[in-house]
């Protein structure tokens, strides 16, 4: 590990799939709720672009 490496700081993890939330405070878990509804949105929003760029692919295939 270099000098640099030491410095740069650590991104705090905002939640870990599987974590203890006993210790987490209403208001905490509704943060962690919206932040993976967000999430959640994001990766569906991914798939659905990627299902039509690979429909538009198959469609050219084909013709």
């Amino acid at each position: 590990m270099s000098f640099f490496d030491e410095e740069r700081p650590v991104k705090k993890t905002t939640h870990e799939i599987g974590a203890d939330l006993s210790l987490l405070s209403v208001g905490e878990l509704k943060e962690r709720i919206e932040l993976l509804k967000s999430e959640i949105a994001r990766l569906e929003a991914e798939s659905v672009r990627k299902a039509s760029g690979r429909a538009a692919a198959e469609g050219l295939f084909r013709s």
